[in-house]
């Protein structure tokens, strides 16, 4: 089966403006769920429907440093379909005016929770099960109570007099919202996401969270943090194969010496020569992304023999998915030393993010490990012994 993921992201909010492309743990809104259904390899094509250009601009600044950002495509939503008052189900209808596919995966932007292999379980829930829609669900252990016609409250789903334990009571599924299946027919046919035949796929219960309120998104961002730094905590000391790192900063200590000529000095520190020697000994690649574009960075890159260096670089992101593609490796088998916060999308994103003594405070929160030396103080030795184990 062929599936389309399509994500409305309207412009208009009224309780947290312009939040769809707000950054929360370090990128904007949408792109947790682009992420998402881009790396998702069951989808085909993923397409923003949406109203503003604002939209636009800011997946198109971020399009490089999602998985397989060929995928992505823009559709022109109706204005109609985009007032507070408008329900998905038009724009869904809208979308399917305009695009053919198959089937539809209908993904809020509000739960950057959502994961790929949420996804691609839902989609083998879909298909196994012959369902003709599927929606995700979170299960809940809570008492509800509910008025009853005596204009007293009567309890919903348990008994006053038999109150199950907690580990004995079986709970119930409540939607979360984070995605929606469905055939193109069955959409056209019942005008409405859900149709026939109807299965769940189970989420973990802290997915109930979505972004409605200001209150949803400071607990949204820390569990966002949370489950970054716990999804990679297998990505230590054995199982790295490449390292990156910035270079002043990192191999300097960031400070800038002239000679009375005017000619631009730089401190390194041989000790860091000797951990990349190591690394190179235990058959790990090793390589440098910096924003600098200088003689003395080739000069020194040349005299450590490193594998890859970049220079003059603003997306370093991109630049570290392509070095791992051709390694063929993931993101979670690299480390990458950072100081300061045009590192942080890529302390954030490889397998173990390093921060340097002397980095900066959003740059050393955001790190799995943050180095004792400071930045050409022998950091990179530092880190080098550490993935060595």
């Amino acid at each position: 089966m062929k599936y389309t993921a399509f994500i409305p992201v309207r412009e208009g909010s009224k309780s947290i403006k312009l939040k769809n492309i707000r950054p929360i743990a370090g990128k904007p809104l949408v792109c947790w769920t682009l992420e998402a259904a881009c790396g998702c390899g069951a989808v085909g094509e993923v397409y923003i429907s949406t109203d503003g250009e604002v939209i636009r601009q800011c997946v198109e600044a971020h399009r490089r440093s999602l998985p397989h950002p060929e995928k992505i495509r823009f559709v022109d939503r109706d204005p109609a379909t985009a007032t507070d008052l408008a329900s998905t189900e038009s724009a869904m209808l809208d979308f399917a005016s305009k695009v053919d596919f198959e089937n539809i995966l209908l993904i809020q932007a509000t739960s950057p929770l959502l994961a790929s292999g949420d996804l691609s379980a839902g989609i083998e829930v879909y298909e196994r099960g012959n369902y003709d829609s599927v929606l995700s669900v979170v299960r809940q252990k809570r008492f509800h109570w509910a008025e009853n016609e005596q204009k007293g409250y009567s309890p919903v789903n348990y008994d006053v007099n038999c109150r199950p334990r907690r580990q004995e009571f079986g709970g119930y599924l409540v939607e979360n919202g984070a995605f929606y299946i469905t055939s193109a027919h069955g959409l056209r046919k019942s005008r409405c996401r859900l149709s026939g035949q109807i299965g769940v796929y189970e989420m973990p219960e802290e997915t109930y969270y979505e972004i409605d309120e200001p209150s949803d998104w400071v607990i949204i961002e820390q569990l966002l943090e949370r489950r970054r730094k716990e999804s990679r905590a297998d990505a230590k000391p054995g199982v790295i194969k490449l390292l990156i790192t910035d270079c002043d900063g990192v191999l300097t200590d960031g400070g800038m010496y002239y000679t009375e000529r005017g000619d631009e000095l730089k401190k390194f520190n041989t000790k860091d020569g000797m951990g990349l020697e190591h690394l190179k000994n235990a058959g790990i690649k090793r390589g440098v992304i910096t924003g600098e574009d200088t003689r003395i960075v080739v000069n020194r890159a040349e005299k450590l023999k490193l594998d890859y260096l970049y220079k003059g670089v603003k997306d370093k992101l991109s630049v570290l998915r392509e070095i791992a593609a051709k390694e063929g490796i993931t993101l979670d088998q690299t480390a990458y030393i950072g100081d300061d916060c045009n590192d942080l999308e890529c302390i954030r994103a490889a397998g173990l993010g390093i921060a340097v003594a002397d980095a900066a405070k959003e740059v050393k929160e955001a790190a799995d490990y943050v180095l004792k030396a400071k930045g050409g103080c022998g950091a990179v030795r530092e880190a080098a012994e550490f993935i060595l184990g």
